[in-house]
């Protein structure tokens, strides 16, 4: 279903039966970043999409803060299906991305973390870029424009585009593709993209150690690899559960970043304070290498 427009917006709306991805939303305590989030949503156009909204604050959730209540409604008025949750209490990351995997229905599932913007045209890139190359996962590294000015060629040297097609490989601390980990930094993909003159519309796939914040993957892919089913074995405060959960999808069936990432960090600060347990030293310490 594409999305109506404001003339249509005081009709009745059909539900959709079937979307082609559902946006998993992970949210705490941030009813502002919230807000723009879903205003980056609301500016995609295709593909079809539903959003669900996991929201584990410790007050009222984010969706009744006026900003984000209004951007419910416009999403709503286009013709997309928004379901809001509270899940509590809190178990950690890996728990709420579990139980949110569990909500998804559609073919693709993006994981949209609570401070990111979309720049329009986004969600269909990724989308036309996980059909193209067929692997597990692509995904957009947030930006942080506040680093425009801030060049790190010594952290983008380590970039290197997918050549004849997304092959699976594995990742781990200190082994090949590891040290790809500080190309997401600050703003070096804008700057990346910029170095290529890539056209308007045009992409390039590129190798990863892995992606944050915004990753689409093909649901059955994930949930083969296991999906975010370790969290029992992890203790509530942890870091990095998006990290194994990619690595695992990678062994299997490749993932890949986007150029240009149209990904907007909205550099507020972090809500994960405690990063003491990484999740890869837990979930896979017989596996390291």
């Amino acid at each position: 279903m594409s999305r109506r427009s404001s003339e249509q917006w005081a009709r009745p709306a059909a539900v959709p039966e079937r979307v082609a991805v559902d946006v998993l939303v992970p949210t705490c305590n941030r009813p502002a970043e919230l807000a723009v989030t879903l205003a980056g949503l609301a500016g995609q156009a295709e593909p079809a999409f539903a959003v669900v909204i996991s929201d584990q604050s410790s007050g009222s959730p984010g969706w009744e803060h006026p900003a984000a209540a209004a951007m419910v409604r416009v999403l709503q008025a286009q013709g997309r299906p928004v379901t809001l949750l509270r899940h509590l209490p809190r178990r950690g990351l890996a728990e709420h991305r579990q139980f949110l995997l569990e909500q998804s229905t559609a073919d693709r599932c993006l994981f949209l973390d609570d401070d990111v913007w979309l720049e329009p045209g986004s969600l269909e890139r990724l989308s036309g870029a996980l059909d193209d190359l067929g692997c597990g996962f692509v995904g957009m590294a947030p930006q942080g424009l506040s680093f425009l000015d801030d060049r790190r060629p010594e952290q983008t040297a380590v970039f290197e585009a997918w050549e004849g097609g997304v092959e699976a490989e594995r990742i781990r601390p200190g082994g090949p593709g590891f040290e790809r980990w500080p190309l997401h930094s600050a703003a070096n993909l804008s700057h990346l993209s910029a170095d290529l003159s890539l056209e308007p519309g045009e992409w390039v796939p590129y190798r990863v150690a892995w992606l944050g914040g915004c990753v689409m993957y093909r649901r059955d892919a994930l949930v083969d690899a296991g999906g975010f089913s370790f969290w029992p074995d992890l203790p509530s405060d942890h870091a990095g559960e998006d990290v194994v959960a990619q690595w695992q999808v990678m062994e299997r069936f490749g993932g890949a970043g986007i150029l240009p990432s149209g990904a907007v960090h909205l550099e507020s600060p972090t809500t994960v304070t405690d990063r003491r347990v990484e999740a890869y030293d837990v979930v896979l310490k017989h596996d390291l290498v």
